[in-house]
């Protein structure tokens, strides 16, 4: 993994420091609608032995709990808080950016016929059903630097029977390489990132055995 921004992980607006948006853990939640947007990048490389396939797919948007099903941008300072960084958001709620990222991933594998989402009406072989359960900066007690968590637990849904094919669980933990926010973006990028690589690598070698 790099730790850099890549393609589409650019700040929108102007980049803020996490020193002056934690301001000491107090402000986290801005009193105004930040003017800061960030977005993250798909996959674009993928294990080269990956099977062509014929059928097409929908991504559902992830289930997120109300903590990350937000615009904002979570971090953690304790394992029962959520907060989030003043003056940053991500340019679409968590949930629906990375229901587009993955599109875009499974897109950009130039390996499957069809793939979108739920609301074009895509007439699907399988469906992606998945959950958000981790998406956040975690900053230990004492550190300035935080980690980057993202979790995902992924069911792979055959239609039109509705029938569960499979179902596993991707994680991965990413250490920003500095405090600001252009850091810290570039941590969540390259989380997904993997988290992203892993579902659509797993989709495809699964829906293959049963299609």
């Amino acid at each position: 993994m790099t730790g850099l921004v890549s393609r589409r992980a650019v700040l929108i607006g102007a980049a803020a420091g996490v020193g002056a948006g934690l301001g000491g853990c107090n402000g986290l939640i801005p009193q105004a609608p930040p003017s800061n947007l960030y977005t993250l990048s798909p996959k674009t490389t993928f294990q080269a032995e990956m099977p062509r396939v014929d059928w097409q797919l929908v991504v559902e948007e992830p289930f997120a709990a109300g903590g990350l099903d937000t615009h904002r941008i979570a971090i953690m300072t304790n394992p029962y808080e959520i907060k989030y960084y003043a003056d940053a958001r991500w340019a679409e709620r968590a949930p629906r950016m990375v229901q587009t990222l993955l599109v875009e991933s499974f897109e950009n594998t130039g390996r499957i016929v069809a793939v979108g989402r739920q609301s074009i009406g895509l007439r699907s072989d399988f469906n992606i059903k998945s959950e958000l359960r981790e998406f956040q900066a975690e900053l230990s007690k004492g550190e300035i630097v935080p980690d980057i968590r993202v979790a995902i637990n992924a069911k792979l849904i055959a239609q039109p029977n509705q029938q569960i094919v499979a179902s596993a669980s991707f994680e991965r933990r990413e250490k920003a390489a500095g405090p600001d926010m252009l850091s810290v973006v570039a941590a969540f990028d390259a989380a997904l990132g993997y988290v992203m690589r892993e579902i659509v690598q797993w989709t495809l070698l699964t829906a293959r055995k049963t299609a």
